[in-house]
């Protein structure tokens, strides 16, 4: 038997098959509460400087209520050039960094030179806006190419703008309080550095959904400091005692062993080649 009739290659890209299998299960309900989507926290900023562009974020992964991860990498590599910022769905976000970076790296194979930044903008706005918003990725692009020093906020719907300085995230209210007060033209790198980390603490200590570390990321025409961590949590527990239990502590109760019958439905055999 061939390989391609036992193993099929999935399709590229995303898969949104059950959105419609979803819509007709919410009739099952009969107007009881359908399950909500988790929110999730994040704090994520950007700032144009004179040489550059800086990028900082918090490094709080939740689930509802639960820290899922406390050292959670928010900014994503994309080109040598090209940095990106994520806020929303972690997986999601991860992957359309990825997909992202795979297309740039072909793109500079071939031609030899590193990508400008609103080639990866203009990826990022056609990936999205084919989702309609189904991808929970809100995006702070940052970059340094031929034409200048570039920062621009894309949305999970494929929407774009380019500015100066941009927070995002479930913290973003205050980080864009300390980033507007303190923004000016031409910023030398340690302002805009120390603009970034406040605006970033502001929302650490604004919203339950951020917090942790701050990353921050320094991208020039010289290279890309990418420096984890910035600044580590101020508060940390101090754990006073170890906390170990010695078996039978908690006692089993009952126990039922129910063994699996399993069937071989199909078995094939193939042949190794060694040519």
């Amino acid at each position: 038997m061939a390989l391609s009739n036992v193993l099929e290659t999935p399709a590229a890209g995303f898969n949104f098959d059950n959105v419609a299998r979803n819509a007709a299960l919410e009739g099952l309900f009969e107007g009881g509460q359908t399950p909500k989507p988790l929110k999730t926290g994040t704090t994520i900023a950007g700032v144009l400087f004179k040489d550059g562009v800086v990028l900082g974020a918090d490094t709080r992964a939740t689930s509802s209520e639960v820290v899922a991860d406390k050292m959670c990498a928010k900014i994503h590599y994309i080109a040598p050039n090209i940095y990106c910022c994520g806020a929303g769905t972690a997986a999601d976000t991860k992957k359309t960094t990825e997909l992202l970076s795979s297309n740039l790296t072909i793109f500079s194979m071939n031609s030899g030179r590193n990508p400008r930044v609103v080639m990866a903008v203009n990826i990022l706005q056609d990936m999205l806006y084919r989702y309609r918003g189904q991808i929970g990725a809100n995006l702070l692009l940052g970059g340094v190419d031929c034409t200048g020093n570039h920062l621009y906020e894309v949305d999970p719907y494929g929407s774009v703008d380019k500015v100066p300085y941009i927070a995002m995230g479930s913290g973003d209210l205050a980080a864009l309080g300390i980033l507007e007060d303190g923004f000016k033209p031409d910023l030398e790198l340690e302002k805009a550095k120390e603009l970034v980390r406040a605006a970033i603490h502001a929302g650490i200590m604004s919203d339950l959904g951020s917090g942790n570390n701050i990353d921050i990321c320094v991208i020039t025409r010289r290279g890309v400091d990418y420096i984890r961590p910035y600044q580590d949590s101020e508060y940390k527990d101090n754990r006073k005692m170890k906390y170990k239990y010695r078996p039978g502590t908690t006692p089993v109760l009952t126990e039922k062993v129910v063994p699996l019958k399993l069937e071989v439905v199909q078995e094939t055999v193939q042949q190794m080649d060694t040519a």
